[in-house]
């Protein structure tokens, strides 16, 4: 089958990273960068080792030819790394697992002073969401995915949170509730030390892991299991403790997603399938809670209804 070409919009930071992850993955190659000027797209192409035949163009609709029949995917990279599949693994397995109970997800990173003043995801005119529109989307893709992608009954946003003089989000927090008792709580922040944890709580099993949005390392990534937990006789430590297990790759995550959107993508092309459904279906679920957040943080902390 044929590569794949990507065209890319804008020139920011994580269009560098995509960048490079479409050149490491096999079946995908770079074929166009648009900006807002034509110099801008230029320097990006130079810097990020665009090929000599790639197209610059100095508007986005340049790069833009939208039609049906086309695969949508998000760009949340962690879902593509081999540790999350094995992750599930352990959560589908009853005997280790058992019935989920709760998760508690938190992402966190300090940003600077000119972060604060001139990032867009800090500007209510082009990313109005903030810190839960970016980390926290991370957090809430985390708990459904735990969740099977089944939607809360209702999302409650804890009192608290923090707003730029705009009425941006800079950090909040909040809490879900489902039909079947099952619970979660996430945190996320532009002011607090860099974090990724996750904790998923079953009625026999806890899968916790610490990175889950980067990786601590390009190559390998760990997870921390604990089935039947208890205490030692006098109640001095666990028993039995809990297992890491690590899972390596040979390409970084963003690379294995663009590997995969690319097979889906050369699927419809070559062979006439259907586009995959469940990648937006997990996007348009997410956002449903993240605005279902936001939409508490404005009516003053009142508990908001998920409707799918």
């Amino acid at each position: 089958m044929a590569p794949i070409n990507f065209g890319i919009l804008g020139c920011a930071f994580i269009a560098g990273k995509v960048s490079r992850a479409i050149t490491l993955s096999p079946n995908s190659t770079l074929y166009a960068i648009g900006s807002r000027s034509y110099e801008k797209a230029a320097k990006f192409a130079k810097d990020n080792g665009f090929p000599d035949s790639a197209k610059i163009y100095g508007s986005y609709d340049a790069v833009l030819m939208t039609r049906s029949g086309v695969q949508i995917m998000d760009a949340t990279m962690w879902m593509h790394h081999p540790r999350t599949a094995k992750m599930k693994e352990f959560l589908l397995d009853s005997s280790l697992f058992g019935e989920l109970k709760s998760v508690h997800s938190c992402f966190t990173f300090a940003v600077d002073k000119n972060f604060l003043e001139n990032d867009i995801r800090v500007k209510p005119d082009l990313d109005a969401l903030g810190a839960l529109g970016d980390v926290g989307w991370y957090c809430i893709r985390s708990i459904l995915w735990a969740a099977d992608f089944e939607l809360p009954k209702s999302v409650l946003a804890l009192r608290g949170a923090v707003l730029n003089s705009a009425g941006v989000i800079l950090a909040c927090s909040a809490s879900m509730q489902w039909e079947d008792g099952k619970t979660a709580t996430f945190h996320c922040s532009f002011l607090a030390n860099l974090t990724m944890d996750v904790s998923v709580v079953g009625t026999n099993g806890t899968l916790r892991f610490h990175d889950f949005v980067v990786p601590f390392e390009e190559n390998k990534a760990s997870f921390l299991t604990a089935v039947k937990s208890g205490f030692t006789e006098l109640v001095t430590g666990w028993e039995p403790k809990p297992s890491e297990h690590t899972v390596s790759t040979d390409l970084p995550q963003e690379a294995l997603m663009v590997s995969e959107f690319s097979r889906l993508v050369g699927s419809i092309k070559f062979d006439g399938a259907k586009p995959e459904k469940k990648w937006p279906t997990f996007s348009r679920k997410t956002q449903l809670v993240v605005d279902a957040v936001k939409t508490s943080i404005d009516r003053g902390y009142e508990v908001v209804e998920v409707s799918s």
